[in-house]
């Protein structure tokens, strides 16, 4: 006997969706109507009635039993049919995929993407819309204010849903369809990419290192990768999903993967090697000795996509968010094809994507995708790899070092002043912008500015202006520095810095990165006065 049981509650203050949705430590999430509230103001705003969703997770803690409570939400709320991931795991590549797949009016995703898992970790809750698409602004607005006015909400009083079973349940009235939440995710990506060449080459001696980093992508990486392209067994590690990630910070970059970046380096390196986030939409890309970094990534797979079946047809244009390189312009450029710069956050490709304006996109947090889902797709980005490789035969090093060759070589890096105090951020913010006008024309350390502003997007399919992106100060022959302030609370603000300089080549092409960006570096801080408003001549981190 099952029946509606409608909760009375009041609103909970600060349940505002960031652009990946609501995140929070776990034990907020877990406390008394927290999820209930969020999950019910999803419901109010989109609409649930004889509606059908996807559903599905990361895996992290609390995964499974939030995952109970939106079902049975989702069943008083009047949806017909929840599409979900067998032990309500789906990483949010696949979740955008079946969500288009289906034909769905859209899906809940458990993630706090790469942010750590555990009792006293991070939990996340985000909605995408029926294009497979984090929902946009206008829609998140509308949830938290529904947050702010919320009375009650309503759940049906019923046993949970076995969910490690695949196959067809009941809950009340809602029909709830476990999958399996690998096999429509590696189909598509069998129909994308030559299988049977990277399959050749894993035969011919090929070898790789996939590092999953004990979240969502393992069983992913390790059915593609080692079942469908005989990948030697072992090659996917850290490849069990676990409710902390194994204590590892899920992070796919060269401090937190520094497992594998160890091995890439060291003297019986792979061929290959790849690492995965925790929701399975970031990607690294490493060869033996040499480290690929997003945005020379982004460039390349653009540059190479013909080669994989899926894009032999040609790309209709490239998108980076504004601080990532502008190495794929170049490609764009040489390709005849138009090339846009959008604000960070993966809702801007999704309009360029949807109007078809553009194939592939890319930013420099390690985000990587296409037209076939509306989410940056980590996995994706390692088997396109594979394909170039398969088809070129040839090592990292030497695609990488032709690139340059070909393109000219676009140094890059990203410098983090972290707990700068608030107030002397934002003079240092307000002092840079009252300057703008008059840089243009001035010379920094040999470097003269020839466009100085404060970043701002009209997207070209709904028109909309995004103002206040981030500071821009472009230099003659290329080279660029970026500022951008992130708010971190308690501990003050981050000030991260973005540092570009273009080589045409064919000399000064196998530089030290921070060698060659020194000239930046200089006009940067002379430019801001980053030492007289924060005291540091010093970045806290690199990248």
């Amino acid at each position: 006997m099952t029946q509606i049981t409608s909760v009375a509650t009041q609103p909970i203050a600060g349940q505002k969706p960031g652009t990946s949705g609501l995140r929070k430590k776990t034990p907020v999430f877990m406390g008394r109507h927290y999820l209930e509230n969020f999950v019910q103001s999803i419901f109010d705003v989109v609409g649930a009635a004889g509606k059908t969703f996807v559903l599905g997770g990361d895996g992290r803690y609390f995964n499974d039993r939030a995952a109970q409570v939106i079902l049975r939400m989702a069943a008083a709320n009047g949806a017909a049919r929840m599409i979900v991931g067998q032990g309500a795991i789906l990483s949010t590549p696949a979740a955008s995929h079946l969500i288009r797949l289906n034909k769905t009016d859209g899906g809940i995703i458990m993630s706090a993407s790469h942010n750590p898992g555990g009792p006293e970790e991070d939990f996340g809750v985000k909605f995408n819309m029926p294009n497979g698409g984090p929902a946009p602004e206008g829609v998140t607005e509308a949830m938290y204010k529904r947050t702010t006015e919320i009375t009650e909400y309503r759940v049906l009083e019923a046993q949970g849903v076995d969910l490690g079973q695949v196959g067809r349940h009941q809950l009340g009235a809602m029909v709830v369809d476990v999958v399996d939440p690998v096999s429509d995710y590696a189909a598509l990506m069998e129909s994308l990419f030559d299988f049977p060449a990277i399959r050749a080459m894993f035969a011919a001696g090929f070898r790789m290192r996939m590092d999953s980093m004990c979240a969502v992508t393992g069983p992913y990486a390790v059915e593609i990768l080692e079942n469908r392209l005989g990948a030697a067994k072992g090659t996917c590690v850290n490849a069990t999903p676990l409710p902390d990630f194994g204590g590892m910070h899920p992070d796919p970059n060269p401090t937190w993967a520094r497992a594998l970046m160890d091995e890439m380096f060291g003297p019986d390196a792979p061929d290959f090697g790849a690492a995965s986030d925790g929701d399975g939409d970031r990607n690294m890309v490493v060869g033996r000795g040499i480290y690929v970094s997003p945005s020379d990534s982004l460039a390349v797979l653009a540059a190479n996509a013909h080669l994989a079946p899926g894009y032999r047809a040609g790309l209709k244009g490239i998108a980076r968010s504004m601080p990532t390189s502008a190495a794929a312009d170049r490609v764009a450029e040489a390709l005849g094809l138009h090339h846009y710069e959008t604000p960070t956050g993966w809702k801007f490709f999704g309009n360029l994507l949807d109007a078809g304006k553009a194939t592939i996109c890319g930013e420099e947090s390690f985000g990587t995708g296409s037209d076939h889902v509306r989410e940056k797709d980590g996995l994706w980005a390692v088997l396109l790899w594979l394909n170039i490789l398969a088809v070129k035969q040839e090592s990292v090093a030497k695609i990488l070092h032709d690139h340059f060759h070909r393109y000219g070589r676009n140094y890059y890096s990203r410098h983090d002043f972290e707990a700068i105090d608030t107030a002397n951020a934002d003079a240092m913010f307000a002092d840079l912008r009252a300057a703008l006008p008059g840089l243009k024309g001035q010379d920094f350390d040999g470097l003269v500015v020839t466009h100085a502003d404060d970043f701002a997007y009209t997207d070209p399919v709904d028109g909309s202006v995004s103002t206040k992106q981030g500071v821009r100060v472009l230099f003659d022959g290329g080279s660029r520095a970026v500022f951008r302030l992130s708010g971190t609370g308690t501990e003050g603000a981050t000030l991260r810095l973005y540092l570009e300089r273009f080589v045409t080549g064919p000399d000064e092409l196998g530089e030290d990165p921070q060698s060659a960006l020194a000239p930046v570096i200089r006009a940067a801080h002379q430019i801001a006065r980053i030492a007289a408003h924060t005291g540091r001549s010093e970045p806290d981190v690199v990248t």
